[in-house]
């Protein structure tokens, strides 16, 4: 099963047209997959010795794999790496006022009079 998330993985990340898109494969089916594998050699050594190390390189993985993703996609919106065709980035909000808000009246978007 872990295997199969790797070789998907790897396909995604040779076919996919961006690095965007090809982060999304590799971070997301690599974690899967090496986290199965890992997961599997819990099991086979029971949560002790060499076990406790798998369990723990899944709880590595879970941790490291989407902010190593969440890094990478940021420094290539950084350096002007465009998207696909009609997507864009997530609107950032402009301005912040005192009380934390984004700058929107938060009565106004639900109705309250």
């Amino acid at each position: 099963m872990g295997s199969f998330f790797l070789v998907v993985g790897t396909i995604g990340l040779l076919r996919f047209p961006n690095v965007y898109n090809r982060m999304h494969a590799t971070s997301k089916a690599t974690t899967l997959g090496a986290a199965s594998i890992a997961l599997a050699a819990t099991v086979y050594y029971l949560p002790n010795g060499d076990g406790l190390m798998a369990l723990v390189t899944v709880v590595f993985l879970f941790l490291t794999a989407p902010t190593g993703a969440h890094m990478i996609s940021q420094a290539a919106q950084r350096m002007g790496v465009p998207f696909l065709d009609g997507v864009t980035w997530p609107r950032q909000p402009t301005s912040v006022d005192a009380d934390g808000a984004d700058g929107t009246d938060a009565d106004a978007a639900r109705g309250d009079d």
